[in-house]
């Protein structure tokens, strides 16, 4: 086969309508993305001397959650208060506006290509979106290099600047801070799977 037939065949392939099974996927993957939008994509917890049972905050797509209450936000910020830390607030998170929008996004364009997509649509939002997760993981980094760099130099505790983790752990002066993907990024991680999956069904089903 001949290279101008192999592209050829390939352009067929991409233009093939969506198999019965590959939109049934496709559905699967917007009710991962409606799952992602309610549960907490990420967890920090904190461990001090004085907070021995920790400290929690939960990240959503739209809002911060800490625990006992919200108690936990305000502990946690008297912390960094000492190592000259600015407080966490959720307003500064701009990310929680654009977020939650750009999944409702993906939402509507996976609805699409499961009403009258093809196998090239699905390959167009799979590269959409992993682009976004790309951008949103360097974002949540820079965050936290942001929060860890700007230290206040007239703080009680003076130490060096950081990058507080984003997976795992660490010690930071006095305190151990643990940083996890939570539940939610199961289903926003099954999306672009369930997708690739839709892909393969199509290309392997005939009778499409």
């Amino acid at each position: 086969m001949s290279l101008r037939d192999l592209i050829r065949r390939e352009h067929q392939l991409l233009r093939r309508p969506l198999s019965i099974g590959a939109r049934v996927l496709v559905l699967l993957a917007v009710v991962s993305l409606i799952l992602a939008l309610i549960l907490p994509l990420w967890r920090i917890h904190l461990v001090a001397p004085q907070y021995q049972e920790g400290l929690e905050l939960n990240i959503y797509t739209y809002q911060l959650v800490a625990g006992n209450d919200g108690q936990d936000l305000h502990e946690i910020n008297s912390l960094n208060h000492y190592i000259g830390m600015k407080p966490i607030e959720e307003a500064d998170f701009i990310e929680m506006r654009w977020v939650p929008f750009a999944i409702g996004i993906f939402i509507l364009l996976a609805l699409r290509a499961c009403l009258i997509g093809s196998i090239g649509s699905l390959v167009d939002l799979l590269a959409l979106f992993l682009y976004f997760t790309a951008f949103s993981l360097g974002s949540f980094y820079y965050r936290l290099y942001s929060y860890g760099h700007q230290l206040d130099p007239k703080a009680p505790v003076r130490i060096e600047p950081f990058t507080p983790v984003m997976i795992g752990k660490q010690k930071i002066a006095n305190f151990v801070q643990s940083s996890w993907p939570d539940i939610g990024t199961l289903p926003l991680a099954l999306f672009p799977l369930l997708l690739i999956a839709a892909m393969w069904v199509s290309r392997r089903d005939p009778l499409t």
